[in-house]
């Protein structure tokens, strides 16, 4: 337990034997696939010359993932979860090994690359479903912070990284270092987490597959604070639209080709500053009231995008964005996941990331029909416009929620912590 007189360090959390297995585990997973992505880029490419064909296989990547999430994740409530990580991991090991075989034929490697996506949702329900019970108190917000910096500090580098390598390295070399990965992050989990039973009661598991699917759905959805939790994450997946239509955006605001890397950095570096700040220094107690506060910041800076800014101002709002989103995702998971009953978590949080990831793939497509018909700085402003307009309905509800039942949204250790 967190000691009562003492905010949480990032030190204590590290300090748990468990947590730190799992970040190493998902911290070589991130860099790798990362890594892959860029490898089966440049493999697809030079096999078939195609743009299409090549874009086509980054979308495997990510697509299927759609399917995982709404089909797999209960596997994490109704199985042992470390037994699933661990499951998970081998099985995406050997799937990128079949995909590094010379010779493979295109639509092989698309099937093959589409399961390595879909087996993800599963591995990251049982991951949220399970670091509630290794960080307990506070030390749980505090560890979904160090994962977020983690998190966007290894894609940043799994894919500079992968650039670097890869015009020394064969990317058939590279995806069999992306396997090698997953069987290292597969014996951290299983030598480092110790066992669990499975969450579900015997009575749940007795049920079919199909009437247990919808099991944590119901609970997330039809309360109307865990609804809104739920599409306050799915809110954060949307508004950073400027990621998806990066290029014409620094056409529009007069930047060369090499703003575009600048400006898909910016995110990143909010997420990981805003993230060190919060988790930080401010007080568990006060926490879940900002949800809705820092939603509305997250929609603020993109309506100055109206204004039409240089590349340079643009970096800039959207650092600040990006760190007011990510620490809004950051406390809604949080609750989310302290709130939901233990034996339908893992189904909840999978449809709750899930529906964020699906947003992140509709943010882009909605921002490029846009930006045909404006400026992609007044398309990136009109996404703020309705970002406000969701976020003030949602933080009223949210408001009535944690007045309402207060001890359920803030841990009592926590707040201990806080006040002692």
């Amino acid at each position: 337990m967190a000691p009562p007189s003492a905010r949480v360090t990032f030190r204590e959390v590290f300090g748990v034997p468990e947590f730190r297995a799992l970040w190493f585990g998902e911290l070589l997973s991130i860099a790798g696939d990362q890594l892959a992505r860029v490898a089966l880029s440049v493999l697809v490419f030079t096999g078939t010359n195609s743009a299409t064909l090549t874009g086509l296989t980054y979308a495997l990547t990510y697509a299927p993932s759609l399917l995982g999430g709404v089909f797999l994740t209960g596997l994490a409530d109704r199985f042992p979860r470390r037994t699933v990580m661990v499951a998970v991991d081998l099985m995406r090991a050997a799937l990128i090994l079949l995909v590094a075989i010379p010779g493979a034929p295109f639509w092989v490697m698309c099937v093959l690359v589409g399961a390595v996506s879909l087996l993800n949702p599963p591995f990251k329900a049982s991951q949220l479903a399970l670091l509630p019970q290794v960080l307990e108190g506070d030390r749980f917000v505090v560890g979904m912070g160090i994962r977020s910096m983690t998190v966007q500090s290894a894609q940043l580098l799994g894919f500079a990284g992968g650039g670097a390598l890869l015009t020394t390295l064969d990317p058939r070399l590279a995806l069999v270092l992306d396997a090698v990965t997953f069987v290292l992050s597969a014996a951290f989990v299983r030598f480092g987490v110790r066992a669990r039973p499975a969450a579900a009661p015997s009575t749940e598991k007795r049920k079919s597959f199909f009437a247990s699917l919808g099991a944590g759905g119901r609970i997330a959805f039809a309360n109307p604070a865990l609804r809104t939790l739920v599409i306050f994450t799915w809110l954060m997946g949307l508004l950073p639209v400027y990621e998806g239509i990066a290029a014409p955006y620094v056409a529009s605001s007069g930047g060369g080709p090499q703003v575009i890397g600048l400006l898909l950095a910016a995110d990143p570096i909010g997420s990981v500053i805003f993230t060190f700040v919060y988790t930080r220094w401010v007080p568990a107690g006060i926490r879940p009231k900002l949800i809705g506060p820092l939603s509305a910041l997250t929609a603020v800076p993109l309506l100055l995008c109206f204004l039409q800014p240089g590349p340079v101002a643009s970096i800039v709002l959207f650092i600040v964005s990006g760190g007011f989103g990510t620490v809004a995702l950051l406390q809604a998971t949080a609750s989310l996941t302290l709130a939901v009953p233990d034996e339908h978590r893992a189904q909840a949080m999978g449809l709750s990331n899930t529906g964020l990831t699906t947003m992140m793939g509709i943010s882009p497509l909605l921002g490029g029909i846009l930006a045909d018909q404006v400026s992609a700085q007044t398309t990136v402003g009109i996404f703020g416009v309705a970002g406000i307009a969701l976020t003030v309905p949602l933080a009223l509800v949210w408001w009535r929620a944690l007045h309402s039942e207060p001890d359920r949204w803030l841990d009592e250790e926590a707040a201990r912590a806080e006040h002692a």
